[in-house]
C-alpha cells in the first residue's frame, strides 16, 4: 500500500521538547517544542496549537496553528490559522493568513520560478 503525502508520518506530542534539526519526508505534525532548524523538500509541516517551535524552517508546505519564532520558506505555500502567532519572516508563493492570527515579520510572496534579483516583464505573468 503506498503511503499519502498528506498522512501524517511523523507526530511530536504536547508535553515533549526536542532539539536539533528534523529533516523528513511526508508530513510532520508538531504539537511540542522544538528548537532548532527544520527542512524538508516536498514535505508537509504542521504546527499544531499546543506547538511552540523556535526554528527556521525551509519546507514544501507550512500550515501553522500554533507559536512559531523564526523565518518560514516554503516552495509552495505557507497557511497561518487562528490562534497562530508567528515571530520571523514568511516567504512562499502563497500565503495565507487569517483572522485573528498574530504576525510580526515580514512576507514575500513570488511565483516558484522567480529567482531572487530576476525582474519579469508583466506580459509574463498574464496567461
Amino acid at each position: 500500500m503506498k503511503k499519502s503525502k498528506k498522512e501524517i508520518q511523523t507526530f511530536l506530542g504536547p508535553g515533549t521538547s526536542l532539539e536539533g534539526k528534523l529533516a523528513f519526508e511526508g508530513t510532520v505534525h508538531l504539537d511540542g517544542h522544538f528548537t532548532g532548524t527544520i527542512e524538508s523538500k516536498e514535505g508537509m509541516m504542521v504546527v499544531g496549537e499546543k506547538a511552540a517551535i523556535h526554528a527556521d524552517i525551509s519546507v514544501h508546505t507550512a500550515v501553522v496553528f500554533g507559536e512559531v519564532s523564526g523565518n518560514i520558506h516554503a516552495t509552495n505555500s505557507i497557511e497561518l490559522h487562528a490562534p497562530a502567532r508567528v515571530f520571523g519572516d514568511l516567504y512562499a508563493p502563497t500565503v495565507v493568513i487569517d483572522a485573528g492570527v498574530v504576525f510580526d515579520g515580514n512576507c514575500s510572496m513570488k511565483p516558484e520560478d522567480i529567482a531572487p534579483g530576476k525582474t519579469i516583464e508583466l506580459s509574463e505573468w498574464q496567461t
